[in-house]
């Protein structure tokens, strides 16, 4: 068998092995169904984590999720984990969009009343919440107030008039990350990043109203108040500009870095410093700042959402119940506790394209959930199902407490759009029920739902290691694309 070819462990479960000679660490796991690992085969995804395992001082496996896929350095979809004191932090683990995340807001409003003013809403969302490449937020950001909204996070969106204190009881971090630092921030990033707080972006983020289909797990439902035939809303944005623009600083300054640290890797891409060293630092503090971002500008377009529904339906939030039911991170590394061989270890935990899947009692999960366990949320594409999932233990042993954050593309955007057009998917999804509306053509067909593995696929990879299981399934009828 040749070291690229994963060999079967258990269901679900692949590995390859660890070769010195290829510089390999540690083994790599996959975690996935026949076919989904087929489809990883096609592409650089098991390569990539291959080349993770060689990172100094990574510990115990490489992870590749049910909806990894080619990233750049790192697979998306990769989970690594590398030793506090003696490990590196990769700006290439944590990715571009840092602090790409998504949040649920649940309603009591019915699908039939939705249904029936379904176009206005999209239409009236669709107005007030900026969306699109590089587009404008609708706030105009002076520095300090900038240096605000990257030291205090969610809350600052929240004394500023945008929600209530109890948005940041649900949000991993409560929504705002201590040691953020903005002065480790490039001006350059400050600058792209200033005029796009409050806004949704383009490529695969999203603002969907979604029906809940299906109850899987009646405890944990009626817990995060979801109930079967209602109607919710899932945002999917994240730092926009700015964490890109930090994410490319910072690869550069690892870059150069890693001569001076004796660092030879077998993919540039996979830049790295030591976690403890000056550069690493730098990077934390500015990729923190990000984190903080991401999160004020998902509060921002939670606020616009409640206003539209007001609007439309002309009744207050309260009436509506909307509350939010949790905001989940992706493309994030912090330092946590984990065993490794029976022994308690902080590690710097990189998610790229993965989301925090922790079991019931881990101190970081919000009061409100502890004793349930982390609530998770997992896109699909554009007009095909999401998934709410509740953390497990299981995921502690297979990876680092996490589990996939959506789909994952099987297809690349130029392809997708020589082998579609907008017509053929605005079709297919009226044909659904689904009414979207979008600011660019190729917006639609970058994300038609054919361009992605099936998240239900994914979904049960992962409810069948018991690294998150299935709590409920939400559909969408109305799509809002940047």
């Amino acid at each position: 068998m040749s070291s690229n070819t994963p060999r079967k462990i258990g269901e679900n479960q692949y590995q390859i092995d660890a070769d010195s000679n290829l510089g390999m660490k540690v083994p790599v796991r996959i975690y996935a169904d026949e076919k989904l690992l087929q489809k990883m085969m096609t592409d650089r995804t098991i390569m990539q984590a291959r080349n993770v395992s060689s990172i100094p001082g990574i510990v115990s496996h490489s992870v590749v999720l049910p909806d990894g896929h080619e990233g750049y350095g790192f697979p998306v979809g990769g989970v690594a984990a590398m030793d506090a004191e003696e490990g590196m932090i990769s700006p290439g683990g944590v990715g571009y969009d840092i602090n790409c995340g998504v949040r649920l807001l649940r309603t009591n409003l019915t699908e039939k009343t939705v249904r029936s003013k379904l176009k206005d809403l999209v239409n009236d969302l669709f107005s007030s919440i900026p969306s699109g490449v590089g587009s404008k937020g609708a706030v105009r950001l002076s520095p300090s107030q900038l240096d605000e909204v990257l030291v205090k996070g969610v809350n600052w969106a929240i004394d500023n008039g945008y929600g209530s204190s109890h948005d940041a009881d649900v949000c991993e971090e409560n929504g705002q990350i201590a040691n953020a630092d903005p002065n480790k921030v490039s001006d350059k990033a400050r600058k792209r990043g200033a005029p796009q707080l409050g806004s949704l972006g383009s490529g695969n983020h999203f603002l969907e109203i979604q029906k809940v289909s299906e109850i899987h797990d009646e405890e944990a439902a009626q817990r995060m108040g979801i109930k079967e035939g209602t109607i919710s809303v899932l945002i999917h944005c994240g730092s926009r500009g700015f964490g890109h623009q930090v994410c490319s600083d910072y690869l550069r300054v690892s870059e150069q870095a890693m001569e001076k640290y004796d660092i030879h890797l077998p993919d540039r891409e996979l830049a790295c410093v030591p976690n403890t060293s000056e550069e690493g630092e730098s990077y934390r503090k500015a990729m923190f700042s990000a984190l903080n971002f991401a999160w004020s500008n998902r509060q921002m377009i939670t606020h616009w959402t409640r206003k539209s529904f007001e609007r439309v339906f002309n009744q207050s939030e309260s009436d509506l119940d909307m509350k939010l039911v949790y905001d989940v991170s992706h493309n994030i590394a912090k330092v946590e506790k984990h065993k490794i061989d029976g022994r308690e270890r902080k590690l710097v935990v990189h998610r790229k394209g993965a989301t925090r899947a922790f079991p019931a009692n881990r101190d970081e999960i919000p009061l409100k959930y502890r004793d349930l366990g982390q609530p998770v949320l997992v896109p699909g594409s554009m007009g095909t199902a999401s998934w709410i999932l509740l953390g497990q233990p299981n995921s502690m042993d297979l990876s680092f407490g996490s589990t996939a954050h959506g789909a994952g593309r099987t297809m690349s955007r130029s392809k997708a759009r020589r082998n579609y057009t907008e017509s053929d998917v605005k079709k297919s999804l009226n044909d659904k029920g689904i009414f979207i509306k979008a600011l660019t053509r190729d917006g639609v067909v970058e994300e038609t739902p054919q361009a992605y593995k099936d998240v239900d696929a994914v979904v049960d990879v992962s409810h069948n290691l018991g690294i998150a299981t299935k709590v409920a399934k939400l559909v969408p009828i109305g799509v809002i694309k940047g």
